[in-house]
């Protein structure tokens, strides 16, 4: 059963919760007050013309490939004021704000009618706690999701910079099908903490082949601290943010569903911004102007 949370507030996820039968948030004007803390942000430290190196062999998938990395909230581990212990433990899955919550990836993609979640692998990599592979079987679609230990914060970044220069890529076998995850998946997004604002990537590999990748980073403030990231490994930034956010699922679905039905960039950015703002309660204007798409 999904976890119903009482009501917190994040240093850099500005939540506060209520229990109403299921998790709902307040504003975006009020959450941005909850972000106040004393956390001071860092910028990357990365080169910023890298120099260029050979391609590496890539894998085409046969259907299209969502790879979605979360790394898990994290009480003790990530600069963040602590939320209740039971949502905070970077190390359970099961009960984890951006992943067993409501509005979690794991259970709010498993509560959608259009996805199916096919299975759930514990510990398939190292530091990743828990792997859901769902289908979408209108769209020929898998989602593999992982669910990243908290305190790898850092790792979680570093395998999602990687995959969007085509630097990190895998495959994984599921019913008779490979699927192409990080560097290899047709989409990449990260959820979580903005773990740039605590710590810097020790480098950044350039663009390693001509594939397209398209690249959601739901973290407070993410196009400031990954645009220069980007810009060096060639993923096109289909949806960031320009604020303090709460990176959770329902955009993350707005923005897939969207990208399935071959909308145009700012088709996706309102709709996320729309589900954004139906779930914050905020004004479709203040959501708009937290999400953005493109530099």
């Amino acid at each position: 059963m999904p976890t119903v949370a009482t009501p917190i507030k994040l240093l850099s996820h500005p939540l506060s919760i209520f229990i109403r039968g299921r998790i709902t948030f307040i504003c975006c004007a009020s959450m941005m007050l909850a972000c106040n803390g004393n956390s001071q942000p860092k910028q990357s430290s990365i080169p910023p013309h890298p120099t260029t190196s050979s391609p590496q062999k890539i894998f085409t998938n046969k259907y299209k490939v969502i790879h979605v990395l979360v790394a898990l909230c994290d009480n003790l581990h990530q600069g963040i004021e602590p939320v209740p212990k039971g949502i905070g433990n970077g190390q359970d899955p099961a009960s984890n704000l951006y992943w067993g919550c409501d509005y979690g990836v794991k259970a709010f993609f498993k509560n959608l009618t259009a996805w199916k979640l096919a299975a759930t692998i514990k510990n398939p990599a190292p530091h990743i706690l828990e792997r859901c592979i769902f289908t979408q079987p209108a769209f020929k679609t898998y989602m593999v999701a992982d669910a990243y230990d908290g305190a790898y914060i850092k790792n979680t970044m570093t395998d999602f910079c990687n995959a969007s220069a085509g630097a990190a890529n895998a495959t994984v076998v599921f019913n008779g099908d490979t699927l192409g995850i990080l560097g290899n998946a047709n989409m990449i997004a990260y959820i979580g903490h903005e773990g740039l604002m605590d710590v810097s990537l020790d480098s950044v590999p350039p663009k390693r082949d001509a594939r397209k990748r398209d690249a959601i980073i739901l973290a407070c403030e993410s196009k400031q601290y990954w645009a220069r990231i980007l810009h060096n490994t060639g993923a096109k930034p289909l949806l960031w943010t320009t604020e303090l956010m709460c990176p959770e699922a329902y955009t993350l679905d707005a923005a897939i569903t969207g990208w399935l039905n071959k909308e145009t960039d700012e088709q996706i950015h309102q709709r996320a911004s729309a589900a954004y703002s139906k779930y914050q309660k905020c004004s479709l204007n203040a959501a708009a102007v937290l999400l953005a798409t493109g530099y």
